[in-house]
């Protein structure tokens, strides 16, 4: 029993938004990693920029502290970055009740997916209820903004394929059959991409289009709060 919601957060005091904003052709995503002593690192995964454009956007930011590269992998490098500050002190005067923010870790969510934008952050997470999500919506209404761009029941189950694009139907088969999601690949992002004609970051763009929207069903929220499912919208494509 739960649900599983995609949400914008439209703040622009939230890590990393300034780097958003500095390189806005960039694709980063978060993961929060455990606490280690001080503030929780960020693990950040970086695509469809320079890494030149990024490191200087990283080293402006009040944010960030340190950060060191990890990797580069299909395209996509990853970063693990020490804040200079916790979220309530990066939020500070921004938001009405610091405790309140608090007191969200401690509800019956998990969230295990953040893209950050140049106006703020979109979520991806678990919720036990949909009054658990509705804190986060309340909070964040009252705060900045927040916008519910899709959600699903754990019980609901639609065709896999339904609302993809022609595009990222492609996409997901011929990375199938050319092995790029065997273990161990047989097939690199670059191989698929070269076969499809396209880039490999815009392949990486459009395949993780397909997997969110493989993993969520689109509806509206109601004026007074959230509902469950009421209809699917087509993904979009890049």
């Amino acid at each position: 029993m739960g649900y599983v919601a995609e949400y914008e957060i439209a703040c622009e005091q939230l890590p990393l938004v300034a780097v958003a904003s500095e390189v806005p052709g960039a694709t980063i995503e978060v993961e929060i990693g455990p606490k280690q002593g001080g503030h929780p690192p960020f693990i950040v995964s970086v695509a469809d920029e320079s890494t030149a454009a990024i490191e200087r956007a990283f080293e402006s930011a009040t944010f960030v502290a340190d950060y060191v590269s990890t990797g580069l992998t299909d395209g996509t490098r990853r970063y693990k970055i020490r804040p200079a500050v916790g979220m309530a002190e990066q939020l500070g005067d921004h938001v009405d009740d610091l405790d309140e923010l608090r007191g969200l870790n401690a509800t019956e969510s998990i969230i295990d997916r953040i893209r950050v934008t140049p106006d703020g952050w979109i979520q991806t997470g678990w919720f036990a209820e949909l009054d658990t999500l509705n804190e986060f919506r309340r909070f964040w209404q009252a705060n900045a903004g927040f916008t519910l761009r899709r959600l699903t029941h754990e019980e609901e189950v639609e065709t896999p394929a339904e609302g993809l694009t022609d595009r990222q139907q492609e996409a997901v088969r011929t990375a199938y059959e050319m092995g790029y999601f065997e273990i161990p690949r047989t097939a690199s992002l670059e191989d698929v991409a070269s076969e499809l004609g396209i880039t490999a970051p815009s392949l990486s763009e459009r395949l993780r289009r397909a997997h969110a929207h493989l993993a969520e069903t689109a509806v509206l929220p109601t004026a007074g709060g959230v509902r469950s499912r009421t209809e699917a919208t087509p993904a979009t494509d890049t």
